[in-house]
């Protein structure tokens, strides 16, 4: 019950007792003014029936007086007392019905009818006087009737005397005795209106709002300062106690509610600034290596508890071939084709919805088909790889849309990687043999003999050309002599692979840097491309290209040149060959020895 409800029926209740002490003290205050009502009339009766005894008295003597003296002064005397007496007697019978009894009444008027009766008697006597009949007057005045009579008058007025002062004795005695009744029950009434509001002041203060004040207020100052893991009191009465403790139980909620969204926001920015870092870092990185180093490294914190592999689409073989993996994901990472991949169909991450029924991409394992989100790596509308995440679940994933922007970071920095490699490809590689082209060799040798000079080591340079290239280009065309160029390029490539870097220096022109390599190391090295060139066995169309030789001119840091001119001693033992008539090696040292 609300503590408004109680203070109302507290409120009520004093209010009818209020109402009821002061109902009992009019009452109270009626038995008192009965009690003076009945005071008042006994008071009246004994003063009206004192003057008619007295006066029947006096009119007695004053008729026995004139009877004996005849004195007219005392006939009149007599008249004006009975005058009198006659109004005293029409006063009590007016107040012969209030509150008298029958008895009283009839004693009353029994004592008037003798009182009337000796007033007829005088004036009979007054008329025998008149008649000059003295005796006869005298008689009837002190006659034993009259006698008996005048006192008949005293004793009924007495007895009605006394039986009105035991009435009035008796309703004083009521009155008193109902007056202290009505007081004494106002007085409960009124302690127990005091009892009422000290009943109200103390349960409803004290149990009903204090107590729970206090701990409300304890619970408010906790939760003021951010203590959200404070209990609420379980107050479920319905009053304003209650509703209290159910407005601070939705505060309390409401922070909650309120301290995990600010988590989550931290999460969001956390997870905003490590894309960020991210993608920093996929800008500066240089290579594939460092663009799956980055993904290993950010992947795991962008998404806590969630393992992945990051696939790269090969294009020989058409295949996903899984390049990182993070957080040991399940299943073992076998190149899968990309059709097997619902995520590189739609070209969108699958499923769509976690949780919902989907059909699972084929390539995932059983075990964990069900909570894996796949999202493509796609640049410039073409998918070039695969991200997979494991153990997706609603309470350790963060954001799809985090994923995906992380997707999409990696894919530009793949596509970006891919082109930067194409071009480089193209500005450094001799697009038709595949080796390092003129441009790349001056970065290369300016490299390799700065390590040289610092470590002290030897570096070698073989600088290789074709013999009669040009009749081949004259006899079969130029697209036979490209089968030649690559050919050579290929055993050159072959040779030099573990050991140096193989270029193309122009035309039919080749160059090798042999680091570590001496004179001796280099004229082995350029023997075995000689020895494979020869052996060669190339068709055009159905054509015989016939045999192809090389001439090569060897020359040695430190031992033939210095730095700078390392390449042009080469070039110079390469003439010397074609001077002998080609299809040899000339090291520079043997120019020296001639």
């Amino acid at each position: 019950m609300r503590i408004a409800t109680i203070t109302n029926w507290a409120y009520g209740a004093t209010v009818c007792l209020t109402l009821a002490s002061g109902v009992t003290m009019l009452m109270a205050s009626s038995a008192e003014n009965v009690e003076r009502q009945a005071v008042e009339q006994r008071y009246v009766f004994d003063q009206l029936t004192e003057e008619v005894e007295v006066d029947a008295w006096a009119l007695s003597d004053l008729a026995r007086l004139y009877v004996i003296r005849q004195d007219p002064a005392v006939l009149q005397s007599h008249q004006q007392k009975a005058a009198s007496m006659v109004k005293v007697e029409h006063r009590l019978q007016k107040l012969k019905d209030v509150g008298a009894s029958d008895d009283e009444l009839a004693l009353l008027h029994k004592g008037l009818q003798v009182a009337d009766a000796l007033l007829d008697e005088q004036q009979t006597a007054f008329a025998h006087v008149a008649r000059g009949e003295q005796a006869q007057a005298i008689a009837l005045m002190y006659g034993d009737l009259y006698e008996n009579e005048l006192e008949q008058v005293q004793s009924q007025l007495d007895h009605f005397r006394q039986m009105l002062d035991r009435r009035a004795q008796g309703a004083i005695q009521d009155a008193v005795e109902k007056s202290y009744a009505l007081r004494t029950l106002s007085e409960v009434m009124v302690g127990l209106t005091a009892l009422m509001f000290l009943f109200v002041l103390g349960f409803i203060l004290k149990r009903r709002v204090l107590h729970p004040v206090v701990r409300l207020s304890d619970v408010v100052n906790r939760l003021a300062s951010q203590d959200y893991a404070v209990e609420t009191p379980d107050y479920r009465q319905i009053d304003e106690i209650g509703d209290m403790a159910h407005a601070i139980r939705i505060f309390r909620e409401n922070g909650l509610v309120r301290q995990q969204l600010e988590k989550e926001r931290d999460a969001h920015w956390e997870i905003r600034g490590l894309l960020a870092r991210m993608t920093q870092r996929l800008q500066g990185c240089e290579s594939f290596e460092d663009i799956l180093n980055v993904a290993q490294l950010f992947a795991p914190n962008i998404a806590p508890g969630v393992a992945g592999r990051l696939y790269l689409l090969d294009r020989e073989p058409w295949q996903m071939r899984c390049a990182a993996e993070w957080l040991n994901p399940l299943g073992e990472p076998d190149p899968f084709h990309p059709d097997q991949c619902w995520a590189v169909r739609r070209g969108q991450s699958h499923p769509p919805v976690n949780g919902e029924p989907d059909i699972a991409c084929y390539h995932l394992p059983d075990a964990c088909a069900s909570q894996t989100l796949c999202v493509p790596l796609i640049a410039q509308g073409e998918a070039i790889g695969l991200l997979s995440f494991q153990n997706i679940t609603p309470e350790m994933a963060p954001s799809r849309a985090y994923l995906e922007l992380m997707a999409e970071a990696l894919g530009l920095a793949l596509a970006n990687q891919r082109l930067r490699d194409a071009l480089l490809a193209k500005a450094l590689f001799d697009p038709l043999t595949g080796l390092r082209n003129r441009h790349h060799l001056e970065d290369a040798l300016h490299t390799q003999m700065s390590q040289a000079q610092r470590s002290g080591n030897p570096i070698s340079c073989l600088m290789i050309d074709i013999d009669h290239f040009k009749r081949i280009n004259d006899r079969l065309g130029h697209d036979a002599g490209d089968q030649v160029l690559k050919s050579v390029a290929g055993v050159i490539q072959r040779c030099v692979s573990d050991k140096g870097m193989a270029f193309r220096y122009g035309g039919e022109e080749f160059l090798a840097l042999l680091p570590d390599m001496d004179d001796a190391a280099a004229y082995t090295c350029a023997s075995a491309i000689h020895t494979a060139v020869r052996g060669l066995t190339l068709h055009y169309e159905l054509t015989e290209i016939g045999p192809v030789d090389v001439s090569i001119g060897i020359a040695s840091y430190p031992q033939h040149a210095q730095s700078d001119n390392l390449l042009r001693a080469a070039d110079v033992a390469l003439y010397r060959a074609k001077e002998l008539g080609r299809s040899r090696i000339v090291s520079f040292g043997m120019l020296e020895a001639g």
